[in-house]
C-alpha cells in the first residue's frame, strides 16, 4: 500500500453494518488536522457522509468525537467522528 493509500484510508468513513433500511445507522469519519495550521481538512468529507444520509432518509440522532492521537510526522491530530443516524418515519 503507497502513502497515498494510506492517506485515503485514514481519512475514509466506516459503516457499522452493510444492511439497508435499518431504524438506526452508525458511521464513523476520521478527521484530520491540517498539516499547516489549524482546523480539520476533510470537513467537506463529513458533509458529504451526512448528506448522503439524509438524501435516504435518515437525520443526525448523535454525534460523538474522540481524540484518536497523533500520526507523526506529516500529520496532525486525528479525531473520531462517530454519528448515529436515526430513519424518519
Amino acid at each position: 500500500m503507497g502513502f497515498f493509500d494510506t492517506m485515503k484510508e485514514e481519512s475514509s468513513f466506516s459503516v457499522a453494518s452493510g444492511v439497508e433500511n435499518l431504524h438506526y445507522v452508525v458511521l464513523q469519519v476520521t478527521l484530520k488536522e491540517k498539516f499547516w495550521g489549524t482546523g480539520s481538512g476533510n470537513l467537506t468529507e463529513l458533509e458529504q457522509v451526512i448528506n448522503q444520509q439524509v438524501q435516504k432518509g435518515y437525520r443526525l440522532h448523535t454525534i460523538t468525537t474522540a481524540n484518536g492521537g497523533s500520526k507523526g510526522l506529516g500529520g496532525g491530530d486525528r479525531i473520531q467522528a462517530t454519528m448515529v443516524f436515526e430513519k424518519i418515519v
